[in-house]
Parts: structure tokens; sequence; C-alpha cells
């Protein structure tokens, strides 16, 4: 891929190879404490500068204003920003003091910086630091950066409209009414945001209760004038005015909790002719209901963890690992695909994960010390604590545990997806979103118990969980294809159909010329929906949104 000068740039890149289905702009708020000054005679002028590391470079992307004379200074300007869960987003927050004379940046007007990646912040909402200058800690100064989601309004409103007495358009029969609605948008056009069905020969209607989002409905402006039009339908498509009336979200949300809300529905000719016209009907909104859809973020920022789980494929047909064609051979310069794979993954998740500890199996060797073929071993030989502390203590784990195997077969994966289902299946009776586990199986062949895998995958569709399966080396992956359920539905050998797709398969010999976090990209680019369907589905609220809530306003 050429170079990218500019970090949005290449992020509009990602989104046209990928798809992201997950961008997501976030709002960071920035607050200082306790600047030291490079002249103790004076405050500082501070100003905080954000920049992105795209390609090893920093670029600048904005700054903040700059507060005059003040040694904590809380920003007013926000920084918006574009997140990708799927990659690791370095930032750097550099704190200047700007004198009034000048806007250009001197090395002794630098106070300090901090580097984070915008999952850290994500995760944590809230993230504090120690300002750092060459090297050092500036004094006692710190740096407080705050996430808020700026979310397109996803929430949809479930209304419920009838009629009374509306005037009767027809000669032998009643009216056929039905009744639209439409936005006034900001350049006074009109947008139609729904259409009822047609109730026919009836004054007094009912219309079918229907969905629509709040973006739709109102741009997201309670405020947002709405147009109503009743129409007496007429099979020419001739269909007849009987009467309008405007109103707005806000008015409408009015009838919530049983209440309901009523308008006269005018015929401006009528009430111009007709002295004594009252209307030609009344409207009624006999319901209305706001039901909220959970972005990936809040559900992150409410505390959700990430459980990071790897699975090994230690079969022979991987070659013996001392020999420098085995897909195992420890090259001591360069990492081998399975580390490639597992490093490129496992830096993102680990953003997600705040204790940072993962476990890690193996599966199709045969273990000491009485060498019997296991498919879900630790591979630190620690089968009450398999976790490994941080991906570098995976990959030692990895390094260490090759000499003590003997490589067999066969090569099934149903065992370690049945183990992390086992944890994932304790966590639903919780009722919270507190723990999403995804389960990343390195494999370098087609599995051998596929109808068992089916069956696994199958049963882990209800879980808070997701699979990523990477394949090693250059076998024929053709099989693993219809696991992850892209083209057609996945079933279990009994016919029974996955209840959302979780399992993501990708070859690494795609990837073998591109970044790591090209490869990052592929296989965690599905995660954040599939978190987000999961918990929407089962109707399960982000925690503590009360605390993310009161996050919200910085304290000065």
């Amino acid at each position: 891929m050429k170079k990218m000068s500019n970090i949005y740039e290449s992020a509009a890149n990602t989104l046209g190879i990928f798809n992201s289905p997950c961008l997501t702009k976030v709002e960071l708020r920035v607050a200082c404490k306790s600047i030291s000054d490079r002249d103790a005679l004076s405050k500082p002028d501070p100003c905080v500068i954000l920049k992105m590391q795209s390609h090893g470079q920093w670029f600048e992307v904005d700054r903040t204003e700059v507060i005059r004379t003040c040694i904590n200074p809380v920003f007013s300007k926000l920084f918006t920003v574009d997140f990708y869960f799927e990659e690791v987003q370095r930032l750097r927050f550099e704190v200047h003091d700007i004198s009034s004379n000048h806007n250009g940046l001197k090395e002794a007007d630098f106070l300090g910086g901090m580097e984070c990646t915008l999952g850290q912040i994500v995760s944590q909402r809230k993230l504090s630091k120690s300002l750092l200058k060459h090297g050092n800690t500036a004094g006692k100064s710190s740096i407080t950066v705050i996430a808020e989601e700026l979310s397109g309004n996803d929430d949809y409103v479930e209304l419920s409209f009838s009629a009374r007495k509306l005037d009767d358009k027809d000669f032998f029969s009643k009216s056929d009414p039905f009744l639209e609605i439409f936005r006034m948008n900001d350049d006074a056009t009109q947008q139609l945001v729904h259409r009822t069905e047609v109730v026919m020969n009836n004054l007094n209607p009912a219309w079918k209760t229907f969905k629509v989002s709040v973006n739709s409905l109102c741009s997201g402006d309670e405020d947002r004038r709405l147009k109503c039009i009743v129409w007496d339908w007429d099979s020419n498509g001739k269909h007849d005015f009987i009467g309008e009336f405007s109103s707005t979200f806000k008015e409408m949300r009015g009838a919530m909790e049983g209440r309901q809300v009523q308008w006269e529905c005018i015929n401006p000719k009528y009430k111009a002719k007709k002295k004594n016209y009252k209307n030609s009907g009344i409207v009624i909104l006999n319901q209305c209901k706001i039901h909220k859809m959970h972005s990936f973020l809040d559900y992150i920022m409410g505390g959700c963890q990430i459980q990071f789980t790897v699975a090994i494929d230690f079969t022979a047909s991987n070659g013996d690992p001392r020999n420098s064609c085995s897909l195992h051979y420890i090259h001591p310069y360069q990492p081998n695909e399975y580390l490639k794979a597992l490093v490129a993954v496992g830096e993102i998740c680990q953003d997600y994960d705040s204790d940072k500890m993962f476990p890690a199996f193996g599966f199709g060797a045969r273990i000491p010390p009485e060498y019997k073929v296991s498919h879900d071993f630790a591979i630190n030989f620690n089968e009450d604590n398999p976790e490994c502390a941080g991906i570098q203590g995976v990959v030692e784990a990895y390094q260490s545990c090759l000499p003590k195997l003997q490589l067999y077969g066969p090569t099934n994966i149903a065992p370690i997806i049945q183990k992390v289902a086992k944890s994932a299946s304790e966590e639903t009776n919780t009722k919270e979103a507190s723990q999403y586990f995804i389960l990343l199986i390195l494999t370098d062949g087609v599995i051998t118990d596929m109808a068992d895998t089916r069956e696994a995958i199958v049963h882990a569709s209800h879980l808070p969980m997701s699979v990523i399966i990477v394949g090693v080396g250059n076998a024929d992956f053709s099989d693993m294809q219809m696991l992850d359920g892209d083209d057609g539905i996945l079933r279990s050998p009994k016919g029974e159909p996955v209840l959302r797709d979780i399992v993501q398969f990708v070859p690494f010999r795609n990837f073998k010329h591109a970044s790591p976090a090209a490869l990052a990209k592929s296989v965690l680019a599905e995660v954040p929906n599939q978190v987000v369907d999961y918990y929407n589905g089962k109707g399960i609220k982000p925690k503590c949104m009360s605390e993310y809530e009161s996050s919200r306003t910085l304290a000065p």
C-alpha cells in the first residue's frame, strides 16, 4: 500500500478496503493539572496539541484554544477523532506554553507530553497520566482525557396513531384514510418519514403501530417541525386531502406512560371559507415508546471487558519445529506466521482487557508427562491457571512449550470452542454486559471434527463470544470458509441455524506482505457489531451508564 501522509486518508482507505462497520466519532475533552512553568515568574499560557501516528510519523490533528495564565486548565475545545476498534491508534498529547506574541512552537515552550492509544482512553473513559518531558516526569503535572462517543442517535421510536370523526370524502361509502408524516428540513424541503396503511371505509381509523429511527424522524432535533397529513385514499392515486396538523417529536413524547396527545386535523380551505368550521377530525397519538440502541462504545465505556483467549494448532502437519521449513520454526530474527498473527490481533484486544491476562491453549499434540493427545491443554502447562501475562507472556509460553511437545493430531477445535463457551455461559448468569469473549484459533489445516465444531459454534452463537480463525500456511482452507457464515447460514448437523454470525475466518497468506495492522483490521472488523448484536438482542444495557453520563461533565 502506498505511504499515507495523512491519518484521515489512511482511515478512509481502511474504510474502503474493509468496509469497517464500527467507525465511530469520539469526542475527547482535555484538562491539565499543576503544569510546571519554564519561567517561575509568570504562569504559562497552555495549549494542548493532539498528534496521531501514521506509518511511524506523528502528525498534528488539532489543538485546543490557548488559556491565558493558567496552571490547571480545563479546555473547552473538543478533539473529534475517528475510532476504529480493529486498529491500534496511537495518540500523543503535547502541552505547549504559547506566549501571546507568537503562535509558533519553540523547544523552550514544550511543557510535557503524554502518549497512549485511543483504545485505552475509550475503554477507561477517563485516562489520567503524568506529563513527561524528555523522558522524565515534568514536576507534578498531569493530563486527563475524557472520551465520549459522538453518536449519531441510533434510538428508534414506536408510534401508534388513530383518528376520530374524520371528514367523509366518499359519496357511497366512508373515507379510506391514511396518514403521512413529513420532517421539515433546514432548507425548507420536506422529507417523508412514514406513510401508514390505508384503513378502508372508516372515519375512526386505528393505524398499525410503526417504528422509525429518531434520526429519520427529526434528525435528532426534538424541536424540528413535523408536518402530518391525513388523506382519503383513492384507487386512481388522486387521493383527497382531509386535513393536516403540525407537531414536534418533543410534543409526541407526551404520549408516554399511558397518556395520549391529540391534534385537530385542519383543512385550511374550509377554515378560510366556513364560518363555523371547527376541524376535519381529531388525530390521536396513543403511544410513543423510545427504544435506546446502544453502541459498541457504550458497552466498552460501561465497563464491558474483552476476554481474549488464544488456541494454537500443534498438529504434526505443521512440520518438526526444529526444521526451518516448519510453520512452528523459531527463527532468531524473524517471527513465524503463528507469532505474527498472534501479536497483530492480540495487541489490539489487550487494550480492552484490564488485567491483561490471557488464557492460551494448544491442541493436537501429545503433552508431558504421559504424552497423551490433548485438544485443549494450557501452553504454560498449568491447567489450573492457563493465563499468561500480556501478549508477550503468550509468546514466551509458546516458545518454551514447543520443545516439550510431540506434534500429533487430529485437528479438533470443538473442544477449545466448548471450553471458552463454558466461561461465556457462566457470564450469561450475571445478566450484565461485563465480559465478552474472543477466541483466536491459529491453525495450519482443515479441521477434522467439522460436525462437532458446527455444533459448538451454533451453541456459542447464543453466548457473549466470537471466534476468529486464522489459517496459517498454504493448505486448502475452502472447507473453513463454510464456518464463516457470510455466504450462507451455518447450521449444526441437526439443522439448527446459528443465532448470529460469530465466526470470522482469514487465511494468513492473504496478508503475508501487508502490515500486521491490515490483518488485525480484517479479522476484528466484525467484532464490534457482534458485541452490539449480542447485548442489544438480549435487551442488556451497558453497565454503569450513570457513571458514564456523569463523566461527560468535566469537573473544573
